[in-house]
């Protein structure tokens, strides 16, 4: 699903949103080897793919970020593995033909005045472009302002396409 092609598309998610974010998890661990394995193999053997990872170092603790292919189900799954997790609301953009792609999406949200706090790129292709995932400190203004820009935003659906045989 897109909203690219027009800012009038209304949308309704499961959580009261009128916008197509995509759920973010924050996991905290212990800083010790093995920690984001653990979290890794939890999916193991079950639907929920990982679309995107970020990593934070903060010394006596890391941050790992997922973007999950089925938010619910992965929610689920950290929950009973008892994880100190945070959820959070981004912004998935497909990334246009053209060497500066990013350029013009740090341009659009710069002159609407909104900041970008965290960026990472997805693992996986929907629709068959590069995409990125951002947190940005305005998120209904952001989605409005690059979809006003011509912009095709990723929602969850998107992030479920099934893996290439």
């Amino acid at each position: 699903m897109s909203s690219g092609d027009g800012a009038g598309v209304q949308f309704a998610t499961g959580r009261g949103r009128d916008y197509p974010a995509i759920r973010q998890f924050t996991v905290f661990l212990e800083n010790r080897i093995g920690q984001l394995l653990e979290v890794i193999r939890r999916f193991e053997g079950t639907k929920v793919r990982i679309v995107a990872v970020s990593i934070s170092d903060a010394g006596e603790c890391a941050f790992a970020r997922f973007l999950l292919s089925h938010p619910e189900e992965g929610r689920e799954i950290l929950e009973r593995a008892g994880l100190a997790i945070v959820e959070s609301d981004l912004i998935g953009v497909d990334l246009p033909d053209g060497c500066d792609a990013l350029l013009r999406i740090c341009t659009a949200l710069l002159q609407a005045e909104v900041n970008i706090i965290q960026a990472y790129p997805l693992l996986v292709r929907p629709r068959g472009r590069a995409a990125v995932a951002l947190m940005v400190d305005n998120i209904e203004m952001g989605q409005e302002t690059l979809a006003n820009k011509g912009f095709s935003m990723i929602t969850e659906a998107d992030l479920q396409e099934p893996l290439p045989e």
